[in-house]
């Protein structure tokens, strides 16, 4: 064979198959120029596909063009040993008729073609077999030791242009693939709501990643569990409808995973856990796993495809479920912001009405001649948006606060709210009466219950019916009251004293103290159980000292109304009045305010209020026949809390520790002296 020959050639085999990926297209030229130095009738090229499949990729005779396997893939196992595809070269075939066996079908399918003799060439990508070039004849003994030598060379160069028309038919079907789902995709587009669109989003993906099932998970990473967002498909169960809490183990593995295959469920979830259980429960095999990660990063949840058949997903079907979880986390986070959007819109919508309603309350408070409800500071407003949250329904309230914060006013705010607004508002205070006193007035009593009881009388709560029950200082209500006001907020009924016949109360309790109501459960001097009936809904007001803001348009409010009250308004107040009004710490809060300014309005005759119609410290006038009290330490100038304290415990002093006599020394309520004990943590 004449070598110039060969290495033409080969040269045009080179040139011929690198002009275009499309073997098929050129491989006629390919056998034209391998004619001019081996005889043959047919000659083809096989790929290797899964490493136990053999697939004629270019033939000189036509090919069906739309597939992959034009009627010649088969197993290896269909050739017989003698001419089966191997990485090495075979021996040459001289009598195809003597040599091959029919009872494979590889081996009578090519005699039947006419092959008598014929010749294979291996190529190899890398160390990695991946096909050959086979040459065939009609006629026996074709082929000689020269033309296998050629055959070499022509398979390497052959080799070669297979292995790049393979990664470049990958590249093309994974385009293709790819533009099928953003085709598909299109169906999220329909709906914020992925759950709306997740069947159809389903059958539209089935033709490009085929699956049974298909599931989008939520991850809450404050408990660490898994919850149902989204399913599509058919299973052997319902999917879970409560979340899961994941293990150690899982929730480890899930902050790192990118992607998870299992090629065969069963036999690689071997530990009983919920998720684990729940997975081969599915009743299916093959699982593809890939996290669906928020704008920013978030893992949100994650997606997973199953099949019922094993090994069915491969690294190529990673990069389309990442694909397609990009997309739902896009629509998800639109989802997220759309879900925030109507979140923070109804906030705001509920502000603005709780602000109509909190207006309306206060104008109407103030058209039935009480005290107008005055405030700007963030403190007041906070209690107001209380008292707007919960004056429309029938709940149970607790305002707190020290002693002249403006409870009452703010429990006439909540009646006046309130479904009940039409009925009575009644007030009584629980520490202006004795005991058997206040059970009576409270609860009524029949005609000879006690001495002086000449005639049947109604108690409040009989009076509020339908209406607001007003409890003021309920922390200085004695165990025995404190026990049938409890029956009243459990059972809504009660007795009059001295009756037998059981009542009902149509009431709607709210209950004031300035009192510490936890230190008074653990004295035992208040019942746990009625202050938990109490406490449903909690108001604290601020003292006016943690509300500076509110100092200043209070007095003015007192000094317009008291002004027109009193028939001698002041012409306002001083620079230096407003200055000490701003740096007293007001002990008494609104009410001693309120009395600063009444004072003031007498002294002035009608001017301006300065610093001199102030008072300069809170003094307790002495009661008729007692000496004056005088500080019993010596004090800072300006030091107002230090004297108050002083003069509480001079009382105290000369009372002999009597809290009843102290109390009138100082001329102060028993109540308010418990509250200034409390203060200044005086024992």
């Amino acid at each position: 064979m004449d070598p110039q020959i060969v290495a033409r050639v080969l040269s045009e085999v080179a040139e011929t198959a690198s002009e275009t990926l499309e073997l098929q297209s050129v491989f006629e030229r390919v056998a034209t120029s391998v004619r001019q130095v081996i005889p043959f009738d047919h000659m083809g090229v096989i790929r290797v596909v899964g490493g136990d499949r053999a697939v004629l990729h270019a033939a000189t005779f036509p090919m069906d063009k739309d597939s992959e396997c034009p009627g010649t893939a088969c197993l290896f196992e269909d050739f017989s040993p003698r001419i089966r595809p191997h990485p090495g070269p075979l021996p040459r075939v001289n009598d195809a008729e003597a040599e091959f066996d029919t009872s494979f079908c590889m081996d009578r399918m090519i005699l039947e073609g006419g092959t008598r003799s014929s010749m294979w060439q291996p190529f190899f990508s890398g160390d990695v077999f991946t096909g050959g070039v086979w040459i065939d004849s009609f006629q026996k003994h074709a082929f000689r030791d020269e033309h296998q030598e050629v055959l070499r060379p022509i398979a390497a160069l052959l080799g070669s242009a297979v292995e790049h028309w393979r990664i470049w038919d990958e590249e093309r079907r994974r385009r293709e693939r790819l533009d099928r789902l953003e085709t598909a995709l299109g169906s999220l587009a329909e709906s914020l709501d992925v759950r709306d669109v997740f069947e159809r989003l389903s059958r539209a993906v089935h033709t490009i990643l085929p699956h049974d099932l298909v599931f989008l998970g939520g991850f809450d990473e404050n408990t660490r569990s898994v919850y149902t967002m989204a399913v599509a498909g058919e299973a052997d169960i319902e999917p879970p409808s409560k979340p899961f809490v994941l293990t150690e183990e899982e929730y480890a593995r899930r902050k790192l995973f990118e992607f998870e295959i299992l090629q065969d469920i069963p036999a690689q979830l071997a530990s009983n856990t919920e998720r684990n259980l729940i997975l081969i429960a599915t009743g299916m095999r093959s699982w593809l796993k890939v996290p669906v990660k928020l704008i920013g990063g978030e893992v949100q949840g994650s997606i997973g495809f199953f099949h019922r058949e094993p090994s069915r997903y491969a690294m190529e079907d990673v990069e389309v479920a990442r694909r397609l979880a990009d997309r739902l986390a896009l629509v998800l986070s639109h989802q997220r912001l759309a879900e925030e959007a109507r979140v923070a819109a109804e906030a705001l919508e509920r502000a603005q009405r709780l602000q109509v309603t909190i207006e309306a309350l206060t104008r109407e408070l103030e058209s039935r001649g009480r005290t107008k409800v005055v405030g700007q500071s963030l403190p007041w407003k906070e209690v107001l948006r209380h008292v707007g949250r919960v004056a429309s329904s029938d709940t149970t309230v607790l305002i707190t606060g020290e002693s002249g914060t403006g409870k009452e006013v703010v429990s006439r705010l909540i009646h006046q709210g309130s479904p009940r607004a039409e009925k009575p508002f009644v007030a009584i205070n629980c520490a202006a009466l004795p005991e058997h006193l206040l059970e009576s007035e409270l609860f009524g009593h029949e005609k000879g219950a006690f001495t002086g009881a000449v005639a049947t009388k109604t108690g409040r709560i009989e009076q509020a019916a339908g209406g607001t029950l007003f409890l003021d200082e309920i922390a200085e209500m004695s165990p025995l009251v404190q026990a049938k006001l409890l029956r009243v907020l459990q059972e809504r009924e009660f007795q009059r004293v001295g009756g037998t016949r059981t009542l009902k109360a149509d009431v709607r309790v709210v209950a004031a103290t300035n009192r510490n109501l936890a230190a008074a459960i653990a004295r035992g001097d208040f019942r746990e159980d009625l202050y938990y009936r109490l406490n449903v809904f909690e108001i604290r007001i601020p003292a006016l000292r943690e509300r500076p803001e509110d100092i200043l348009p209070l007095a003015e409010s007192f000094l317009e109304e008291l002004g027109a009250a009193m028939g001698r308004p002041a012409a306002g107040i001083s620079r230096d009045g407003r200055e000490w009004l701003l740096e007293y710490p007001w002990p008494g809060n609104v009410r001693e305010l309120r009395n600063a300014i009444e004072r003031a309005i007498l002294l002035c005759d009608g001017g301006l209020i300065t610093r001199a119609h102030l008072p300069m410290v809170k003094t307790a006038a002495p009661a008729r026949g007692s000496a004056a009290l005088e500080p019993a330490t010596p004090l800072i100038p300006g030091d107002l809390e230090a004297m108050d304290r002083s003069y509480i415990e001079k009382a105290l002093n000369q009372a002999r520790g009597n809290k009843s006599k102290a109390a009138r020394l100082l001329g102060l309520s028993r109540a308010q002296l418990y509250t200034r004990l409390e203060k200044y943590n005086i024992r």
